[in-house]
């Protein structure tokens, strides 16, 4: 069924945050990849198009299922979840490529968004340690007094690493969020002792257990490792939009879902060797078999019809309820946060 939502009035405070973040939103935007040139124009940001967990928006570029459906779409890229999504509410693009779990917080703040296509059942994440910090860190019981690295305040690496940590008995407030970003500043604050451990995903994942700087302390790139983790299914990646252009562009949007479901069902029957060819080279850097387990690795954690997994938004909420406040004190109509009406168009 169609879940529609409505806007509220944003706190003067929140505007205020949206816009200093809007500003490095500008400054840290660049264009990764267009389209043919021909069709409706859309602009979608990513954050992190490099990253596998978000490696059905390039692919579908790099397929040409865009192309098929009459679209013109720019890529663009962000290092992290949340300055992607204040481009997106700052009115700079038409859809994020990023976590479910902001259209939750940004219905709290007054934004209606929502999910259009659900791309992944775990969150794809996985948190690491150093191998300096592997004898004092055997789990997040042990985040106390620690440095952990996340891509920025408020992403969803934050959000993940607050609640592992809660969950195990250790405040919010016990331990340092350190914001290193991904790929090689995450990897080089690893190393130089920046950070005891800290969220990440493939490939920083194989990159950091190749160079044996790290090891693998909580996994969810899998279901299971989701169930274990987080008591549940984590619809994280999906194509989020805001709820009015949804509306008036309904068209658009079913043929941007139908571009994205055929990608999703053309990852489910191929390897992660085919899949890799297809990425642009330099996604390697330099070390394709490398590159290629990043993504088997990471591969459960998509969905193969981009519908959202049953109990995933309850899922979502309880983590966010841990340690959110905004999320607590609030009553969120999770019916608001995805619609599955274009996802059961496509099929």
């Amino acid at each position: 069924m169609r879940k529609s939502a409505r806007y509220s009035t944003l706190a003067a405070a929140g505007l205020l945050a949206l816009s200093s973040l809007t500003a490095c939103a500008n400054d840290a935007a660049s264009t990764a990849a267009t389209g043919s040139g021909k069709g409706t124009k859309v602009k979608i940001m990513v954050g992190g198009l490099d990253k596998v967990i978000y490696l059905p928006a390039m692919l579908t570029q790099r397929l040409g299922y865009f192309d098929a459906e009459g679209l013109n779409v720019e890529l663009l890229t962000e290092p992290a979840g949340v300055q992607a999504e204040t481009a997106l509410v700052a009115g700079q693009v038409q859809g994020t490529v990023g976590f479910y779990d902001h259209t939750l917080d940004l219905q709290t703040k007054g934004k209606a968004v929502e999910s259009v296509v659900q791309f992944s059942h775990a969150p794809g994440e996985v948190e690491v340690v150093s191998t300096k910090a592997a004898g004092d860190i055997t789990s997040p019981k042990d985040f106390k007094g620690k440095k952990l690295g996340i891509t920025s305040l408020g992403s969803s690496t934050d959000f993940l690493t607050k609640y592992l940590a809660v969950k195990n008995g250790v405040k919010v407030s016990d331990f340092s969020p350190v914001a290193v970003g991904a790929g090689a500043t995450f990897i080089s604050a690893l190393q130089q002792g920046s950070i005891d451990g800290g969220m990440t995903t493939d490939p920083t994942v194989a990159n950091i257990l190749d160079k044996k700087a790290g090891k693998v302390l909580v996994d969810m790139r899998t279901p299971e490792g989701s169930q274990q983790a987080l008591g549940g299914p984590y619809p994280s990646s999906s194509l989020y939009m805001q709820t009015d252009w949804v509306n008036g562009h309904k068209d658009t949007v079913q043929k941007l879902v139908n571009a994205f479901v055929k990608t999703l069902k053309w990852m489910s029957t191929h390897s992660a060797a085919e899949i890799a060819a297809k990425m642009p080279a330099d996604y390697a850097q330099g070390d394709k078999a490398l590159y290629t387990q990043s993504i088997k690795s990471t591969l459960p954690m998509f969905t193969d019809d981009g519908v959202m997994p049953e109990n995933g938004p309850e899922t979502v909420e309880k983590v966010l309820k841990a340690f959110n406040t905004n999320i607590q004190n609030a009553d969120v109509d999770l019916s608001k946060t995805y619609t599955t009406e274009f996802v059961e168009a496509a099929k």
